[in-house]
């Protein structure tokens, strides 16, 4: 083609309207018997390069072209989220169309693709439409969503500590993406700029007073200590008083007047929606915490909680909750196993009202708070930690303050809240957890362990190993190493609390990409009758359960799964049990959907698992929503 042969090294922008050129003319002489002459060719290719950089007035031309070339890769997405690439394609002169998507996680592994030719007719905007509705559908069919996090406190009550430039490196090195401040420090504000680390600072207690009387002082100390910093650096959550209920001058009253006023500048300043306001507290203002589903908050507290709960609701913020595992250990011994609060394996302890069973404590005093939630009429407000851990050193009588003991609690806290396992009376439910502390601060008060929680000391050098980002292997839910498991049987069946459009969908993929054999289910088999969904969901996801370990991260599914002790066996239907059955294959990943009913997608259910990648593709991120 002349536009080649007219340069020693043709640009990559020529090349590809002359090979698009020859692949047009091909196609004509095979598909509709019309032979394209070279010179029309020729002239296609000149017409495609003029609309080009009409389009790209700013894209080199010729020779210069090649010298600056873009290095074209696929972008992974952040942490615990997916990405979703679609492409959709229109012929617009017989108006045949087509569209394709491909699912992957933040590692690049592939979790699904989908390819289909849409209806004649279709026009380019309609056929783009289409493949972005239907890249929307595939991720919530999949369920897709935003995946728990794990942060740390950035405590300063210490001597000798690195400077915060030393310590947003020392973040960045570990992969530390969540960090929590408990005041507005400009020096740390600064430090944290453009290193894409999340913080969350504080309003202290001290300035609840002048925070709540006067809208202007809030305005103020945005103006001043906030504003000039950020975005760069990335301010997602600001707490107003922490744990105000624990402090010995109650400034509960000041509380919501504090956090509304706060609020009110963030909108002014137009930050409303990418700054959460919120405020922290203790495990103490519920009154009561077992069983969980007993959970209550102490009526003293009600004058305060009442207003505040309703601004949580109203704003969505989370109800932030300062919880130590270790604590309840270390007071009542005797009535709880250290393995219980350390995520070990341990005998299960079973609300006798749900009959749900506790493999860990953390999990329990969650859900406590969710019951006392609940009991209040504020079911949707999420629940977020923004403290807990374990100490590495203690006093005499601190026998648990160990470092063994905190490297197994946080490790295991970490895998826990990455597998997005929930709790539960939640399952599955995104839960983020900030470990207290970064370093241990020798200045803090009280027995030998408040001054010994930290993960790292003032060199910098680490108390014990911890992987931070729970990205190892034995995140891998294949893996039972490590992961909180069950002395007692068990069996997981469905809920009979949630809709059934989300049990079908559930019991879809456990037949489909679960890879359950639910052979059993179908007419005239053993677990047909009674032929309703929840029982039919119950047989396939206890297989799931039974499979993979029968943990509590296998009983997921959604939110639509419940563990029991009770087996649900009947007449000649048998419930698997772990171990009973080693024949079926599990694969724990979303395999490439296939054509098959049990596929859990509202569209056709042609499926091609070889995707072409798109060429000029829309990116739709779903961050761990």
């Amino acid at each position: 083609m002349d536009i080649i042969l007219s340069q020693q090294k043709p640009s990559c922008e020529d090349f590809v309207a002359t090979a698009w050129a020859i692949w047009n003319a091909r196609n004509s002489n095979v598909f509709r018997d019309k032979i394209i002459p070279p010179d029309v060719s020729c002239s296609s290719a000149k017409d495609i390069l003029t609309r080009f950089y009409e389009a790209n007035p700013q894209a080199p031309k010729g020779k210069n072209a090649s010298k600056e070339k873009q290095k074209l890769s696929w972008i992974p997405p952040e942490y615990g989220s997916y990405k979703v690439n679609v492409d959709g394609a229109c012929n617009t002169s017989n108006k045949v169309a087509g569209m394709r998507i491909v699912v992957r996680d933040c590692e690049g592994k592939f979790i699904a693709g989908y390819t289909e030719r849409l209806p004649r007719g279709s026009s380019p905007i309609v056929t783009e439409a289409l493949v972005i509705l239907n890249g929307m559908k595939l991720a919530c069919d999949l369920n897709l969503h935003r995946a728990s996090t794990v942060g740390v406190c950035y405590g300063r009550n210490a001597d000798d500590l690195p400077t915060p430039t030393k310590v947003a490196k020392l973040l960045q090195l570990h992969n530390i993406k969540y960090v929590r401040t408990y005041d507005s420090n400009i020096q740390v504000l600064k430090a944290f700029a453009n290193t894409e680390i999340e913080l969350m600072i504080g309003i202290p207690n001290s300035d609840l007073l002048p925070f709540s009387q006067f809208q202007s002082n809030v305005d103020i100390w945005l103006k001043n200590s906030i504003l000039p910093y950020y975005p760069a650096t990335k301010i997602t959550y600001i707490t107003v008083g922490a744990e105000v209920t624990e402090a010995p001058n109650n400034a509960s009253s000041l509380v919501v007047p504090a956090m509304r006023n706060v609020l009110t500048a963030l909108i002014k300043a137009g930050l409303h929606k990418k700054i959460t306001v919120s405020t922290t507290h203790s495990l103490g203002v519920l009154s009561r915490s077992f069983p969980p589903s007993a959970g209550a908050f102490n009526s003293s507290h009600a004058f305060f909680l009442k207003p505040l709960l309703e601004f949580l609701a109203e704003n969505q913020s989370p109800f932030m909750v300062n919880i130590y595992p270790y604590y309840a250990y270390r007071d009542s011994h005797n009535n709880v196993s250290l393995d219980y609060a350390l995520f070990e394996p341990s005998s299960d302890v079973i609300d006798p009202n749900t009959g749900l069973l506790y493999t860990n404590m953390f999990d329990a005093q969650i859900d406590a708070l969710y019951f006392a939630l609940t009991a209040l009429n504020f079911k949707t407000i999420k629940i977020m930690v923004t403290e807990t851990g374990w100490p590495s050193k203690g006093s005499a009588k601190e026998t648990a303050a160990t470092p063994d003991n905190a490297q197994t609690y946080n490790a295991n806290l970490i895998r826990h809240i990455i597998n997005d396992a929930g709790t539960p009376a939640k399952p599955g439910e995104e839960l983020d957890v900030y470990i207290f502390s970064l370093f241990n601060e020798n200045r803090k008060p009280g027995l030998e362990s408040e001054r010994n929680w930290g993960l790292f000391y003032p060199d910098e050098t680490s108390v014990y190993s911890l992987d931070l980002t729970g990205r190892g292997a034995a995140v891998d839910v294949t893996t039972q190493t490590n992961v909180t498991g069950s002395s007692r049987t068990s069996w997981c069946i469905a809920s009979s609390t949630v809709s059934e459009a989300d049990l079908q969908n559930a019991l879809d993929w456990a037949c489909g990409p679960g890879n359950v054999d639910c052979s059993a289910i179908q007419p005239s088999q053993p677990c047909f009758e009674p032929d309703n969904l929840v029982s039919h969901a119950s047989y396939a996801f206890n297989s799931y359960y039974q499979l993979n370990g029968a943990t509590d991260i296998a009983c997921g599914f959604g939110g639509t799964a419940v563990r029991t002790i009770k087996n649900p066996s009947y007449d000649n239907c048998l419930y698997m049990t772990t171990g009973s059955n080693k024949t079926a294959t599990v694969n724990t990943t979303a395999a490439p959907l296939t054509s098959s009913s049990s596929v859990p997608m509202g569209f056709s259910s042609r499926v091609s698992s070889s995707l072409v990648l798109a060429f000029l593709p829309f990116l739709l991120n779903l961050n761990h929503a």
